[in-house]
């Protein structure tokens, strides 16, 4: 007689969540992954963010079809009760199946030994150009050529994190170390650890790392509220430095993009150098080692101070162009609070994720990711398909009625501005709070944004007791009832653009509209 299966409830699921205690299901069998995430090769954090739910999709995106033979090893004999999949989870499935019958995930045809030729062509002509050459301008040519070497390189190490783009995984690990390491002074393994928690999260406040850049940046008011990193461990505090920060992020956007490289430098040295477990850290340090060895010398060869600054600059500030594209994909995009959940996984990755309209021949510009919503739902298509499979990502979305959003590269930058910009005066508001005498003033802003046919407004409350209080609050239920004390209006409306409105008087009152 066969044994009648056992279930648990979605309640009881979540009750291992933790680590020591981490239970996922898929395609609702549930299995313990506690001890193989010690092992799991791209980390315990998206185990970690994804335990107690179900994480079908997040499975069938970033594993091959191989991956699913080991499964039964971690079968914990229960089923998850009531299981269900949704229309667009089936979709989905079914088209990632198809792009594997199509052979899709194996076909790299992007080159990337062509690719590598070319990256030790644009290093040799600046390595020549600092050592056989007594004109500045060539210095300064030298300088951008490295910049654009190390951007290449980069979507070599980007690549290689995701699928295999050499022969061999011997091989593929070569290159991440030659590319990443030890030409670009970036840990591959700080990379992967960063970017499959980006992935796994995207756009998530609290478990998303690229959007967790306080106090120098906030893509939202709600970062406001000091919101704890997951990622990092550590508390995002909004305070009096991180206020002023912010509150001029819109116009310090590209100056801090063309120095980010030294944030990167840092991370790599804080991971490397800390009590978590990272793979082959030997070869990680020694390939650092030699970034920090040649590239040096290679700067104090050139015949003064200024020439040497002038070089470093370049070479930073052309690669700044790679760290604004990482951005325009998301900074603009929707934001939430809370994990990541299994369970409207694709509606996460494309309400998170912007798209860039170019032609294919700057697709090398881009390196993949003007594609980003396939990219993100796809992660292991190699990026030579991306634009192949893009129709069939549009069609499944507008059948469910689902955001895809694109835009033109300069459009891409105008949003991200505008987004860091609305952040911006929020977080100058609560450096200067309305006087209650302009409390009139906002019942009757409210009164004629009804009429005008808006229907809704977010309420902010400047800290009391360093909390930061914030309500989404229908307009005609506001009116006349708002709370008294210091506070700014953000009223939305779906076709007006970002703009601001000032009321004059004896003080300022200035609401945000858009």
């Amino acid at each position: 007689m066969a044994e009648s299966k056992r279930y648990i409830s979605q309640t009881e699921l979540e009750n291992h969540k933790k680590p020591g205690d981490l239970w996922i299901s898929i395609q609702g069998k549930i299995y313990d992954v506690t001890e193989w995430s010690r092992e799991h090769p791209g980390g315990a954090l998206p185990l970690l963010n994804l335990a107690g739910q179900d994480a079908t999709d997040a499975f069938v995106a970033y594993h091959p079809g191989l991956a699913w033979q080991y499964l039964d090893k971690f079968f914990t004999g229960y089923y998850l009760k009531d299981y269900s999949v949704s229309e667009v989870s089936k979709d989905f499935r079914k088209l990632a199946a198809e792009f594997s019958k199509m052979g899709l995930f194996e076909k790299k045809e992007h080159g990337t030994g062509i690719l590598l030729c070319i990256i030790a062509l644009l290093f040799s002509i600046s390595v020549y150009g600092v050592l056989c050459s007594n004109s500045a301008l060539v210095h300064l040519l030298s300088g951008a050529l490295l910049g654009f070497s190390w951007i290449q390189s980069g979507w070599i190490g980007h690549d290689s994190g995701h699928y295999q783009v050499m022969s061999s995984r011997k091989f593929n690990r070569v290159a991440q170390i030659l590319t990443g390491n030890c030409l670009a002074g970036i840990s591959i393994g700080w990379w992967k650890w960063n970017h499959n928690a980006h992935h796994i999260a995207c756009n998530s406040l609290e478990f998303d790392p690229d959007l967790q850049h306080m106090p120098i940046f906030a893509v939202s008011s709600k970062l406001f509220s000091s919101l704890t990193s997951y990622f990092y461990e550590r508390k995002m505090n909004f305070d009096s430095i991180a206020r002023f920060l912010v509150g001029y992020q819109h116009w310090t956007f590209y100056p801090v993009m063309c120095f980010a490289r030294i944030n990167l430098f840092a991370q790599s040295f804080l991971f490397l150098f800390s009590k978590r477990k990272v793979p082959n850290r030997g070869q990680e340090i020694l390939g650092i080692l030699v970034y920090w060895t040649w590239f040096p010398l290679l700067v104090s060869c050139l015949p003064n101070w200024g020439e040497r600054l002038m070089f470093v600059v370049a070479s930073f500030s052309v690669t700044g162009i790679q760290h604004v594209q990482f951005c325009l994909n998301h900074f603009s995009s929707s934001v939430y609070v809370g994990p990541p959940s299994g369970n409207n996984w694709f509606e996460k990755q494309t309400d998170g994720t912007l798209d860039i309209v170019c032609s294919s021949w700057m697709d090398w510009f881009h390196g993949g990711l003007q594609f980003q919503i396939e990219h993100h739902l796809f992660p292991r298509l190699p990026r030579c398909h991306l634009r192949k499979v893009s129709p069939f990502v549009q069609e499944l979305c507008k059948k469910h009625n689902l955001q895809y959003d694109t835009a033109s590269f300069w459009k891409a930058n105008v949003m991200t501005i505008e987004t860091l910009r609305s952040a911006a005066l929020q977080a100058r508001i609560l450096s200067n709070p309305i006087p209650k005498n302009l409390v009139w003033e906002a019942n009757a802003a409210c009164f004629a944004f009804l009429q005008a046919g808006m229907a809704s407004c977010a309420l902010y409350v400047p800290p009391i007791n360093g909390q930061l209080r914030y309500e989404e609050l229908d307009l005609e239920a506001s009116l006349g009832s708002l709370e008294q004390g210091h506070f700014s209006l953000e009223l939305r409306a779906w076709l007006a653009p970002p703009h601001v409105i000032r009321h004059k008087g004896r003080n300022q009152c200035v609401m945000l509209i858009g």
